[in-house]
């Protein structure tokens, strides 16, 4: 054709040609591209980008409306760094015949009002204090009887809860002890994992996945936790197997080695929540003592064996009894009074059994020597 018969004035960009006229030209004889396949297949993948933009837009609104909601009125499927997330379920079983009181503690109930003449003691720490053996059996129920027989008219609360930690300790005895006067905190810290800081999972950090979460488990979770339950308590019934118990001390025994900075740093981020608990104690009058709970792993040597011969390092690599000095250092320079239970439970443990089998937790006979050892302390401190 002629360009001066176009209808395209000179210079001008040519028009643009179809996409479904180019796509017929590419594919050959000017045949038409439009097989009922490729039609089904343009709608499914039309219908799969409007369902997933519907569903980011739905996600992301959810994910809006719970964060605001959960800030006005908080939620416990969501996380939170409070220490009420490992809270015991109130009025629920602790073995047979033991209730948790209406706080979800494993004790009796006890009024926010001081009787006139009682020396009350909070009992805070985890599941130590809490305890794997029945209410009867514990160390803080034992010290409590040992300190009435023997002329004092004590209180001990047992505030314990499983999988806290020292930052949990500091915010318990802040939002819910002192409000209960008491004359004396007896903090347990457990060697084992108090260094440690809790792990948060990623889906967590989703509030919309975690509400989603909680829809499936609803049916097993609940606010507040069912410990023991109704079940029957067995002294000496292995709680895992030898493997995964030997797994669990190996991965604890990191803390033993020499010259482990990380350790180091760990130490001193748990120091700073239990001086933070003493000084508020001094500023209010009131009595603070630490009991150190030493781990199997410090007083059992054929299961230090076990670990060194595990973990392939020489013996000289470890010293059990470190992570003891580094906090008994702390206390003295701070005057804070101590138990180190370390020295004792080693001697005894060469004839006698203090830790359920396979399981970093006393026994019976563990409380019932732990007790023993806090009220002699406490009584020679009263004299």
């Amino acid at each position: 054709m002629d360009a001066s018969n176009s209808s395209t004035p000179p210079g001008a960009a040519l028009p643009r040609t179809p996409l479904r006229v180019r796509l017929q030209r590419a594919f050959g004889n000017g045949k038409s591209v439009d097989t009922p396949g490729i039609m089904r297949l343009r709608k499914l993948v039309l219908f799969s980008s409007q369902a997933f933009i519907i569903l980011f837009i739905t996600f992301a609104l959810a994910e809006v409306t719970l964060r605001i909601y959960n800030s006005i009125k908080p939620l416990p499927i969501f996380y939170s760094t409070s220490y009420n997330r490992f809270r015991g379920k109130p009025f629920s079983f602790d073995y047979e015949s033991f209730h948790l009181n209406s706080r979800g503690f494993k004790d009796v109930e006890h009024s926010t009002q001081k009787a006139a003449g009682t020396f009350r003691i909070l009992g805070i720490g985890d599941s130590f204090a809490f305890g794997v053996v029945p209410y009867a059996d514990n160390y803080l129920t034992l010290l409590n009887e040992e300190l009435n027989r023997n002329g004092k008219h004590a209180e001990l609360i047992n505030m314990g809860i499983p999988g806290t930690d020292p930052a949990d300790y500091l915010s318990l005895f802040i939002h819910e002890g002192l409000e209960l006067n008491p004359d004396m905190v007896l903090l347990s810290f457990f060697i084992g994992n108090d260094f440690e800081e809790q792990s948060r999972s990623l889906l967590s950090y989703s509030y919309a996945a975690s509400a989603i979460k909680f829809l499936i488990d609803v049916n097993t979770k609940f606010e507040g936790r069912i410990i023991h339950g109704k079940a029957t308590y067995h002294d000496d019934a292995n709680t895992v197997t030898d493997a995964q118990y030997l797994n669990l001390e190996r991965a604890r025994s990191s803390i033993f080695l020499r010259n482990n900075k990380p350790f180091e740093r760990d130490v001193t981020n748990s120091w700073s929540h239990v001086r933070e608990m003493s000084q508020i104690c001094a500023r209010q009058g009131i009595r603070f003592l630490v009991v150190v709970i030493p781990d199997e792993l410090q007083v059992n040597e054929q299961l230090q064996q076990r670990v060194i011969d595990a973990s392939r390092l020489p013996r000289e690599s470890f010293d059990f009894g470190l992570p003891n000095k580094m906090l008994i250092t702390k206390f003295r320079e701070s005057d804070i009074d101590y138990i180190d239970l370390r020295d004792e439970f080693a001697s005894i443990s060469r004839s006698t059994s203090l830790y359920k089998p396979n399981d970093s937790h006393w026994n019976i006979a563990g409380n019932r020597t732990a007790s023993d050892i806090i009220a002699k302390h406490m009584m020679a401190a009263w004299e």
